[in-house]
């Protein structure tokens, strides 16, 4: 039996659904996993104080500077003493910047770049789920990783094609395929779903996720954002990247190699699978998930995409191709609009409309001069700009 050493763990968003699911996964391999640090927003102060009880971490930081005095009562109450708390915007770059062997990024939204860069900059595996600091930041991270398997990817989709591409080398790949859903109104028209409401929007019928990442599955913009993800993790033109849908979400992505030969990587929708993989990459953990019942009839079924009904994917080729900062202005644009749809205030077509009008409207930044301060300038003008359009509404 071979014997590993642990691994040191930092986990950022460790009380969403990508947390405490990478939690599971550390809690049943104690003898690979060492956690020496947990961040979340600060939403839930219990749950985190009860992580750092049951991790025994040596620092807990929280995004919001004012929930810093209740974490401390609730680490407090938990029966948790000596453990260093931070507070802030910059907390979690500031613990992804001490060189755990493993970052986990499970951190919502664009306000994951900094601790993505942090992270790479310290020189830890960056395990990222938070797709949004690649799409939004991607020359800057690319500039940033300094070593080729630095990032892992932890999406189930870029995971996928990351085991798929052990098939081959980058020259023999023809195209990736990544699969979609369809979310919760696959087979619909836009004047289906024109009206639908976000408590429609919110029930994924395969994925259970946070709200933000779930409306996006509904409006298909995640999967023009991993479209973008995976044309920078790759690095494959947009041009070669097919998205397909594929509602049972067993087969999670694919490449195809030039001979004509497709390798799919195929599992139960389970996130600990990717976590996993993410945490222990390139090992396989024993056991993880349950795998596929090949003894049971089954059927696996792939439909094209319908742009028209779901134009997020061709703005996010668009995007792609049309400077450094427009990906950022396209993840900017629809948090605005996915905010504003959320609390009832323009409808679920209104999300996708004002990223293309902000995108058109966006002259953006060449990729070989673009900064942080270019991409950051980017979003907020992205951000001030959809609010602007979306109070019309």
């Amino acid at each position: 039996m071979q014997v590993h050493t642990p691994r040191s763990v930092t986990l950022l968003g460790s009380t969403g659904s990508i947390g405490t699911q990478a939690i599971d996964v550390v809690r049943r391999h104690p003898e690979r996993f060492r956690v020496e640090a947990i961040s979340a927003g600060g939403g839930d102060v219990g749950l985190l104080a009860a992580q750092a009880a049951e991790l025994e971490v040596g620092a807990v930081a929280v995004a919001d500077h004012d929930r810093a005095k209740p974490l401390r009562e609730a680490l407090a109450a938990a029966g948790v003493t000596g453990v260093e708390v931070l507070a802030g915007p910059d907390a979690a770059a500031e613990l992804a910047g001490r060189g755990s062997d493993v970052v986990l990024n499970g951190i919502t939204g664009s306000v994951g770049l900094r601790p993505t860069l942090a992270a790479l900059a310290a020189g830890s595996t960056l395990a990222l789920a938070n797709k949004e600091s690649l799409v939004v930041g991607g020359a800057l991270v690319k500039a940033a990783q300094r070593r080729p398997d630095q990032i892992v990817p932890v999406d189930s989709e870029h995971s996928a094609i990351a085991q798929a591409l052990r098939s081959g080398t980058h020259a023999e790949v023809r195209r990736l395929v990544l699969t979609a859903s369809g979310g919760p109104f696959r087979g619909r028209t836009r004047d289906d779903i024109k009206a639908v409401t976000p408590d429609q929007a919110l029930a994924h019928p395969t994925w259970s996720m946070g709200p933000v990442v779930t409306i996006n599955s509904a409006s298909l913009m995640n999967k023009g954002l991993e479209l973008i993800e995976a044309h920078l993790l790759f690095d494959i033109p947009v041009e070669r990247i097919a998205v397909v849908v594929h509602p049972q979400s067993v087969v999670h992505s694919m490449v195809e190699f030039v001979d004509g030969s497709t390798i799919a990587q195929a599992s139960p929708p389970d996130m600990r699978l990717p976590i996993a993989l993410g945490l222990s990459w390139p090992d396989r953990l024993d056991p993880v998930a349950t795998p596929c019942d090949w003894t049971q009839a089954t059927a696996w079924t792939f439909e094209p995409l319908d742009g028209a009904t779901f134009p997020a994917v061709g703005l996010a080729r668009a995007a792609a191709a049309a400077s450094a900062t427009h990906p950022a202005v396209y993840n900017a644009a629809n948090e605005q609009g996915v905010a504003a749809f959320l609390v009832g205030r323009i409808g679920f077509l209104d999300i996708v409309a004002t990223v293309e009008r902000v995108l058109a409207e966006h002259d953006g930044v060449a990729a070989g001069v673009v900064t942080l301060a270019d991409v950051e300038g980017a979003e907020a003008w992205a951000r001030a700009r959809a609010d602007e359009l979306l109070a019309r509404r």
